[in-house]
């Protein structure tokens, strides 16, 4: 069975000529809605995708606007608002060294440098410089690490582990 990714949200529609408002969570736009690409749309409640190729891609403000292949007025997008548009796990690019997909992260556990597990990562937050992961502690406490080199000392995501070094009050 494919595995699939979000990377975005079609929130409304954007004039007469088939044109989607979309609420992204991809870190390469320019990738995922490049003229031609390939985007599957599940609409809710129906695990079977729709399979989209982009015609043309612009930004407007905080959204990405969207048309598809085939799809030329609002008539044929309407059906689409509230549905959320992915790619499928072989379109992934590999990411330097240094660099995750959400999915890769979340659900790690959380270790401090001398071994005293913390917890295990439940969401990652963009709120700006650098992302914020989000730890349910053992202790059932919440905890917000920053994925910065002073705290975040090793990143292993094929044994689903993170060693931290955490700086003072973090634990808190």
């Amino acid at each position: 069975m494919k595995t699939f990714y979000n990377v975005g949200k079609i929130v409304n529609t954007h004039g007469i000529r088939g044109e989607v408002r979309v609420i992204s969570v991809t870190d390469f736009p320019e990738e995922r809605y490049k003229k031609g690409a390939k985007l599957y749309l599940f609409k809710q409640n129906n695990p079977e995708p729709i399979e989209l190729t982009v015609k043309s891609w612009r930004k407007h403000k905080n959204f990405d606007l969207l048309t598809f292949e085939g799809y030329e007025s609002i008539n044929d997008v309407e059906q689409f608002k509230g549905s959320s548009l992915k790619i499928s796990e072989d379109q992934l690019d590999q990411l330097k060294d240094d660099e995750f997909y959400f999915h890769e992260i979340i659900g790690c556990t959380v270790k401090t440098i001398d071994d005293k597990e913390i917890g295990t990562i439940k969401e990652i937050l963009t709120p700006g410089a650098n992302d914020v992961w989000v730890v349910k502690g053992t202790d059932r406490k919440e905890y917000l690490i920053p994925y910065i080199d002073d705290v975040v000392k090793k990143v292993d995501v094929k044994e689903k582990m993170v060693v931290i070094e955490p700086m003072e009050g973090l634990l808190d």
